[in-house]
């Protein structure tokens, strides 16, 4: 499901595929911008006239002005306006439903607390369980283990292969950069997991191998925080009287190139309960397709601190990201930037400005 700007480019030409190669990422080779005296190839420029704009949508409601046709506006005595799209049941939209200060208060914790033991991370399978990521990038530590002496290793970044091999052996430690150097080492900096970091699992644990959760993996509950945040915003998707319970959750990390590919959610044993997914950082555009990828997809923005809900037959439908927007000019972020200015958030906001992090809650029983 999740890819890099260059995967998936054979794939087989369906609509859905059509459309994600519309909106990807594509460098001009023969086009270069100059960014404090950098050299920095420029984007392909994409046309963007038929994605949808809940945003100024949003704004049409306020002034009483007429909608697009087939989106309609859902009331239910919630705060915040709430779209719906007619010819995708089940599918909600709400536009700046986070305020600033929460998506700031996510933001922190999606890179500080969610990745945390026993919470797992795509990072797991090579080195194994790794506590305070962020923090050990901030203090520009390296992750190490020491080298066995059975072992040849010619690469400073471990393969998934050489993991299988010494399974075994000794943990892999944060550590400073002058004592990596005292002794013969494998290492990794902190600050390059961090950008590799793609997803976090809370609450009940998804192996991505099976495609099932297994209950029987350690883990945290999802905090009670996003648990009540999840319940208000699921209750568009619900009839009266019909409670959202938070079970699970991944969080998904985009730095620029990275993708979403189409895919289903579909491993929930009841789709009448919403998948709750909260947008932050960084303006991406989402594609919501229908029950077949040879159906033609609707392209939208999601903005931070946008919502969307997909329960009942919105369930049933292929979706993806195909592009986030990581330029000063498109990533939409400067809200997030006056809150994170602070000393402190400084790695934060570095993170941020060219990052997007998408957290999706589900019902798993």
């Amino acid at each position: 499901m999740y890819g890099s700007e260059n995967n998936g480019e054979d794939s087989e030409p369906t609509a859905f595929r059509i459309a994600e190669k519309k909106y990807k990422l594509y460098y001009d080779n023969n086009a270069f911008s100059k960014n404090k005296n950098k050299t920095k190839k420029q984007a392909k420029p994409v046309d963007l006239t038929q994605v949808l704009d809940f945003k100024s949508i949003q704004e049409c409601h306020h002034r009483n002005a007429e909608l697009p046709p087939g989106i309609t506006v859902f009331h239910d005595k919630f705060s915040s306006p709430v779209f719906s799209l007619q010819n995708r049941p089940g599918f909600y939209f709400i536009p700046g439903a986070l305020s600033t200060e929460k998506q700031c208060t996510l933001i922190k914790e999606s890179l500080i607390d969610f990745p945390q033991p026993p919470n797992r991370t795509n990072h797991n399978v090579i080195y194994g369980p790794i506590h305070d990521l962020f923090v050990a990038a901030k203090d520009g530590k390296v992750l190490v283990k020491e080298e066995s002496p059975l072992v040849s290793v010619t690469s400073s970044e471990p393969s998934a292969d050489s993991f299988c091999i010494e399974a075994d052996s000794k943990e892999w430690k944060f550590t400073t950069e002058n004592d990596c150097s005292l002794k013969k080492c494998r290492s990794i900096s902190a600050s390059a997991l961090l950008r590799k970091l793609q997803w976090s699992t809370l609450g009940l644990q998804f192996d991505w191998s099976k495609r099932n959760y297994d209950v029987s993996l350690l883990h945290n509950k999802i905090p009670e925080a996003l648990c009540e945040l999840a319940k208000q915003l699921a209750k568009p998707a619900l009839p009266a009287g019909v409670e959202f319970r938070p079970e699970a959750a991944i969080v998904n990390y985009f730095t620029s190139g990275d993708t979403l590919g189409g895919h289903l959610d579909d491993m929930e044993a009841d789709w009448s309960k919403p998948i709750v997914s909260l947008s932050l950082g960084c303006k991406a555009i989402f594609l919501l397709g229908g029950k077949s990828k040879e159906d033609l997809p609707l392209a939208m923005f999601l903005r931070s601190g946008d919502v969307v809900l997909m329960a009942g037959e919105a369930r049933e439908c292929f979706h993806g990201v195909p592009r986030i927007f990581t330029d000063k000019e498109n990533s939409e972020i400067g809200h997030l930037e006056t809150l994170l200015a602070h000393q402190d958030d400084l790695c934060i906001l570095n993170y941020i400005q060219t990052s997007r992090i998408n957290i999706n809650i589900r019902q798993v029983f």
